[in-house]
């Protein structure tokens, strides 16, 4: 195994386990309203009360993954979310079920702030965040597929979360006790001066416009996901069982969006499938919200589950170049899943007071209209040269842009601080002329 894959593998399974609970927010919401009696308002509101302490362990870790080894903090997290979710589904107890929720959140916050950090230290962000999702996608499809064959109530699909996080443990065994250890070797040279005690965030404004878009973006999809099962029900005229199949498909799409993003990589840069991506998720909103049959209502959905990963994939590779020590990377990622928790409630009160076909509407002018600061963030911090008066090759492209783009080895990379080489003038002198001055002596 190449000593890329032994970085990269153990955040993959860290990752996996700590976005899974939002991947499962749906099974995880209906389920607690049919299996303990809760109304469809106060089974969202524990769905968004788990999201949002999730959230809220990505804010408080931000910049502390360092500091206390990544090892650590992805053995705490996967811990909390073993105990939270393993509780909650052995009681019918509400409260304690709400308790366990928050607890278990907490826990999934931790292992994705670990290994989004972890993330932005490797050599190709967008290839490492590209394999997460498709390994959480893929987890999610088989349980979404097993879950109803495991018999109704709460606990199945809270104790399938805790149980992957019990097989993601192993794997905290190869990540290192501070970033330093696991990162590869031409990497550390660069970070080295960013992971210096009180090193102020980089790129802070392009940062701060990616984290507040970010959290918009979130809460568009999942304010559509959070009521794309009643739109396929009241709206479409669909059976429960045609409905559930539309989503096994689209997570099987999903898959297959996740594997082109992989696929295309860096070949169009970051700018175009973010903002051209957002723009055709916002026309698939309005497809699938204003679903009338199964022919309209699955081309929405499917067709939205395919590009909706592919772009999230490059908004996480984005996050996390804005700083290499992965701060970025955690609090996009906490935005982000502060606006899944809220996207729930979003959809149900537009849905409420416009309509569904009027909710897709704002949905889809919400999408656009953050698609131009995405877009531009993108183009922004992409390839910008790393020193001033970096030199040029024939042709006028930066050698740092050059040097930093994907498969570059980064020892190419100009360091800051170092002073530019002199370039002197060497006279040259024909043989021949050399000849004849010879031959006149």
């Amino acid at each position: 195994m190449s000593a890329r894959s032994r970085a990269a593998w153990p955040l993959i399974a860290v990752f996996t386990a700590g976005y899974l609970a939002a991947y499962l927010l749906p099974t995880v919401v209906g389920r607690l309203s049919a299996g303990l009696g809760l109304s469809p308002a106060e089974a969202g509101l524990v769905g968004s009360t788990l999201l949002l302490s999730s959230a809220t362990a990505g804010f408080t870790l931000a910049s502390q993954v360092e500091r206390h080894g990544p090892r650590r903090l992805a053995r705490l997290g996967l811990l909390l979310a073993i105990t939270g979710y393993g509780a909650a589904a052995l009681t019918a107890l509400i409260p304690l079920v709400v308790a366990g929720a928050v607890v278990g959140g907490l826990g999934s916050g931790t292992a994705t702030a670990v290994a989004a950090a972890g993330i932005a230290t490797q050599r190709d962000p967008h290839r490492a965040s590209t394999l997460g999702l498709l390994a959480v996608s893929a987890t999610a499809g088989a349980l979404y597929l097993t879950i109803p064959h495991l018999g109704g109530g709460h606990a199945t699909p809270l104790a399938a979360i805790a149980l992957v996080a019990a097989l993601a443990w192993p794997a905290t065994r190869w990540l290192p006790c501070a970033h330093r250890a696991g990162r590869p070797a031409e990497s550390v040279g660069i970070a080295e001066a960013a992971e210096e005690p009180g090193v102020r965030l980089p790129h802070r404004r392009s940062g701060t416009v990616l984290a507040a878009t970010m959290l918009c973006w979130s809460l568009a999809q999942n304010a559509l996901w959070g009521v794309s099962g009643r739109i396929g029900i009241t709206q479409a005229g669909l059976s429960e069982v045609t409905v559930g199949m539309v989503f096994a498909a689209g997570l099987g799409a999903g898959l297959l969006g996740v594997l082109g993003a992989g696929a295309l990589g860096a070949r169009l840069g970051r700018a175009v499938p973010i903002g051209a991506g957002t723009a055709l998720i916002a026309c698939c909103i309005v497809v699938s919200s204003s679903a009338r049959g199964l022919m309209s209502f699955a081309s929405g959905e499917i067709l939205w589950n395919v590009f909706y990963p592919v772009v999230l994939s490059y908004l996480i590779g984005l996050s996390a170049s804005l700083d290499p020590r992965g701060r970025w990377a955690v609090l996009a990622g906490s935005a982000s899943s502060l606006g899944v928790a809220c996207g729930p409630l979003t959809g149900s009160l537009l849905s409420q007071y416009a309509g569904y076909r009027g909710m897709g509407l704002v949905l889809c002018a919400l999408l656009l209209l953050i698609a131009a600061p995405l877009s531009a963030v993108a183009l922004h911090t992409s390839g910008r040269p790393l020193v001033p008066g970096s030199i040029r090759r024939r042709g006028g492209t930066p050698a740092a842009v050059v040097a930093g783009r994907a498969g570059a080895s980064v020892a190419l990379l100009p360091q800051i601080g170092v002073p530019e080489q002199e370039v002197a003038e060497i006279p040259i002198t024909s043989r021949a002329r050399k000849r004849r001055k010879v031959l006149a002596s």
